[in-house]
């Protein structure tokens, strides 16, 4: 494959077949855990890095793989990079592990990693389906992330509060305090801002699709 197909691939995952923006995919984990930045890119990560891994272990076995039986086989290959996953995070960063709770084994039922597998692990080359996983994954991160800090900073007057505790201390750095306590807004944090807020996104992502010209369709990944 040529570069320009992989930055195709690459920018189809960050932004024009964004998982939550454009195909309106997890939306479960992103009205739960964007009451903060720092959660939703712990989140985003470990959903990436699930992507990531299934995309390549389905496209290395995919010819092995009938059609038949093809979704339970990616759910168990989605499931075992859930538990690594899961595992990893229980090891190592344990406080944002008990944060995410039971969101981190829900991965499994998330339909982004499987539309990805469906319409591209399965039926392209490890490469490519590395790829598409990666920048899948960081596109939902990047969603989870912008709508976890809209809602931090409105509800809260912080941004990545914690990080240092729930990332470890090289995150501190991101910590920030930007409001006054009295213009917090605190709807913004329960389930009611999550909704506000993904549709002021979603808004905004369509606003500029629009103004480069762009058709907006709803159309699953790569056009599956």
């Amino acid at each position: 494959m040529s570069n320009n197909e992989y930055f195709r691939i690459a920018k189809d995952g960050l932004w024009d077949n964004n998982g939550i923006l454009s195909m309106l995919l997890g939306l479960c984990p992103t009205m739960a855990v964007t009451t903060s930045a720092t959660n939703a890119l712990g989140m985003g990560l470990a959903t990436a890095a699930v992507m990531a891994a299934s995309n390549l272990l389905v496209s290395v076995f995919r010819h092995h793989i009938t059609y038949e039986v093809r979704v339970p086989v990616y759910i168990l290959i989605v499931a075992a990079m859930v538990t690594l996953v899961d595992l990893v995070m229980n090891a190592y960063m344990h406080p944002l592990y008990k944060v995410l709770g039971l969101f981190i084994p829900l991965i499994v039922s998330n339909c982004l990693p499987l539309a990805h597998l469906e319409a591209f692990a399965g039926k392209r080359p490890p490469a490519a389906s590395l790829v598409d996983g990666v920048f899948a994954g960081l596109g939902f991160t990047f969603a989870l992330t912008v709508i976890g800090g809209v809602r931090e900073i409105i509800g809260s007057g912080t941004l990545f509060s914690n990080a240092a505790l729930l990332l470890g201390s090289s995150f501190k750095f991101l910590e920030c305090h930007l409001l006054p306590a009295d213009c917090h807004i605190l709807m913004m944090v329960l389930p009611p801002g999550g909704f506000l807020v993904t549709g002021f996104v979603l808004v905004g992502k369509r606003m500029i699709d629009v103004a480069q010209g762009k058709e907006i369709s709803m159309s699953g990944a790569h056009g599956a």
